[in-house]
């Protein structure tokens, strides 16, 4: 199981021992953020350089023996920044209470900015000087725990988009504007793809939109530094700082100028830009008409002026920018108010523009609760200025390729992963599923055919991990055998009370019971094994066609259906445990009979503790199985022929003439029609129940900090 999937614990400790602490400083909330991000960027920083250190001096050229230094050319390559000694983190957390933690973290930053002239005057430090020195150490320490020190992986660059996301979720800054959710910001970059070129952000926040297409560039194992030329505009001082600092901890420089992008272009881009990617704000309508009517980046005039002589929805401002600041190849990918795909009048004329001209590409619908600080719901806009180049289907023809007169519509609402009360996104195989639809969009069978091909190879990994896996920090964990074990200590606890019993005892039949579904459980727990085994052989032979592979996932089906039912019965063999030691608990003592013993002791509590973690383990790795599996079906149902269709409540390939028809309206829900509901054969109660109780700590949680916020604010006011 990757580590990435299973850190959300140490994420919500971090954030709330930082959190916690800002009690003891003298900011609010909208001036705390900044400093502790730049602890944050310290230790993701410090994280990224011990990640390629080695491998780097490993490889460097040696005279009469002895290696080079290191230099920040070396990390750069290998996208991460130099940092000198006293810019290390375990340098900082070594500092005791009788150092000047402030003075060591100024130093610290100004050591990053010396080496690095883009990050100049850009990181926090006289901020330092308001925090007390010893919550300074806690915070520090706070940011470094022991676990953290063995993983691998980019498990700090996670951190510190979850950091910014929850300063985001608290509208720390600027209504938390500056940050776009990661789910929708990466499949934008995956959709575009971007190779070489220049990347444009006009609206760029905290730089979250630079940072997906270095990692889209690091995915083909090659350098973004060498590939990617990054410029960015931001109307916020303090944001240019966030996006600065995010670029660098990612071994990234752009050139992020301080401009209102409605009435600037220090850029000078116009249609130069290789790749435009943005998350504009919405429904903006104070924009002064009069400044740019004559603006060169509004190829197809303005979109409408009311009485006030104001722009009356910048929607299209910003949807016209993105456009001509492309050049003749190029593809831009940006979040839109989902307003804007069907708005009237002047809007809609600006609309039929931009779909004549051929170039726009892809529209993607996201339900609401994807942001964090708006619950609206969005649609996801691509263009590509080079599909007019492809040639369109003869007159009268249904379109049935991508083409100049084609606009893919994709209806992702139904589409989802629930994070928390408020919050959804997708999961990395939603999204993998998604891009797989435009990989069929644009002809590319042999990607789609190997995301399949690849579930159904994760089904087996996943299978094989039930008896044993490893864990990327080397540790060894037997799920089932786990589960087993423990269930067997458990029982064996109990045996010495149960011996104390007659047979006609209210225990008895659920022991009974008990008894007779353990071995059955650990018969088919073999056979699943087996089964694993068999598939994974009979995979080497495998080919990958679409007609092999759809019958390799029917085929496959019954490993699925097997995992699913082993899920039960796991959960039903620890209910009866379970319900045995209850009943032990709430029986009253036969007189005369196990005079003393208590079957609630400690051995018998720590027992069913152990059983219960053990369980809960075995029963996520049998649901990986069933999931993959899941995730293959999916998409062969959907697409049997490895071929782009029409399928209702998804996805449909519109031409220009139903656009017209459709009042040229962009909104892919008028166009899919509505999906067909489905039954969900994998409905879990008991989840639901678990879900309804995490909901109801959430707002438990919530209703706790609201009550401090008034409490905070009645102190400031002397009531």
């Amino acid at each position: 199981m990757p580590q990435l999937e299973h850190i959300e614990a140490i994420e919500k400790r971090l954030w709330t021992a930082a959190d916690t602490l800002r009690a003891n400083s003298n900011y609010a909330s909208n001036e705390y953020f900044l400093p502790v991000m730049g602890l944050v960027f310290l230790r993701h920083a410090y994280s990224r350089y011990l990640g390629v250190k080695d491998a780097i001096e490993a490889n460097l050229p040696k005279r009469g023996g002895k290696a080079r230094a290191l230099t920040k050319e070396d990390l750069s390559q290998q996208s991460a920044i130099f940092l000198q000694p006293k810019a290390q983190f375990d340098t900082l957390v070594a500092l005791t209470d009788s150092d000047d933690r402030a003075r060591a973290i100024i130093e610290a930053m100004e050591s990053i900015e010396s080496d690095y002239e883009s990050l100049r005057g850009v990181l926090p430090k006289s901020e330092y000087q308001e925090l007390d020195n010893a919550v300074l150490g806690q915070l520090l320490r706070t940011l470094n725990p022991d676990e953290l020190k063995k993983v691998s992986g980019d498990v700090f660059g996670r951190i510190y988009e979850y950091f910014l996301t929850q300063f985001a979720d608290q509208k720390a800054h600027d209504g938390g504007e500056f940050f776009t959710p990661v789910s929708l910001v990466s499949l934008i970059a995956h959709v575009l793809e971007p190779e070489s070129g220049t990347v444009l952000d006009p609206a760029c926040g905290s730089g979250g939109m630079f940072v997906q297409s270095a990692r889209v560039v690091e995915q083909r194992h090659e350098h973004p530094a060498e590939k990617l030329t990054f410029y960015g505009l931001e109307k916020n001082a303090t944001t240019i700082r966030l996006a600065k600092m995010n670029l660098a901890v990612h071994g990234l420089e752009g050139d992020i100028q301080k401009a209102i992008s409605y009435y600037e272009d220090p850029h000078e881009l116009l249609g130069k830009a290789g790749y435009v990617m943005a998350n504009p704000p919405f429904n903006v309508d104070e924009i002064d008409a009069d400044k740019v009517k004559n603006d060169p980046r509004l190829p197809f005039g303005l979109p409408g002026v009311n009485k006030k002589g104001k722009v009356s929805n910048g929607n299209y401002i910003w949807i016209s920018y993105f456009y001509s600041y492309l050049n003749e190849q190029g593809r831009a990918g940006f979040v839109m108010s989902s307003q804007a795909s069907s708005a009237g009048r002047d809007e809609a004329k600006v609309r039929q523009k931009l779909i004549e001209s051929g170039d726009v590409d892809i529209m993607i619908a996201i339900r609401s609760n994807f942001f964090y600080t708006r619950t609206v719901p969005c649609e996801l806009w691509f263009f590509d200025r080079d599909k007019k180049n492809l040639p369109s289907p003869p007159p009268g023809e249904r379109a049935r390729v991508r083409g100049a007169n084609t606009v893919l519509m994709l209806d992702a609402r139904n589409v989802y992963r629930k994070v928390t009360r408020k919050i959804y996104d997708f999961s990395p195989e939603q999204e993998q599923n998604l891009l797989a639809i435009v990989w069929l969009y644009r002809g590319e069978t042999d990607r789609y055919l190997e995301l399949v091909a690849g579930y159904c190879r994760r089904m087996f990994e996943e299978g094989a991990a039930c008896s044993k896996m490893v864990t990327e920090d080397g540790e060894t964990i037997q799920p089932l055998p786990a589960f087993i074990a423990s269930l067997d200590v458990l029982i064996n606890a109990l045996r010495p009370f149960l011996a104390t019993l007659s047979e006609d005892a209210a225990h008895n039949e659920i022991q009974q019971e008990l008894d007779k579904v353990l071995p059955t459980f650990k018969a088919d727990v073999e056979v699943f094994r087996k089964e694993v085994e068999k598939a994974q052989a009979a995979w080497k032979k495998q080919k990958t066609s679409n007609s092999e592979l759809e019958k390799a996932v029917d085929r496959l089906a019954q490993l699925a259906e097997t995992s699913r039912d082993l899920v039960k019965q796991t959960d039903l063999l620890y209910k009866l445990a379970t319900r045995l030691i209850d009943e032990l608990t709430s029986s009253p003592l036969p007189e005369g009979e196990g005079s003393g013993m208590r079957v609630n002791n400690r051995d018998i509590t720590r027992a069913r503790k152990a059983a219960d973690e053990a369980r809960h383990i075995a029963v996520e790795q049998f649901k990986q199985v069933r999931y993959f599996w899941r995730q293959a079906h999916w998409l062969t149902e959907r697409f049997p022929e490895a071929r782009l269709r029409d399928v209702e409540g998804l996805v449909k390939l519109a031409d220009r003439a139903e656009i017209e028809a459709n009042d040229w309206s962009l909104t892919p829900g008028r166009y899919v029609g509505v999906a067909p509901e489905e039954e969900d054969e994998d409905f879990d109660f008991e989840e639901v129940l678990r879900e309804i109780h995490v909901e109801l700590e959430d707002l438990n949680a919530e209703s706790m900090q609201l009550a401090a916020a008034i409490k905070r604010n009645f102190e400031e006011l002397g009531i």
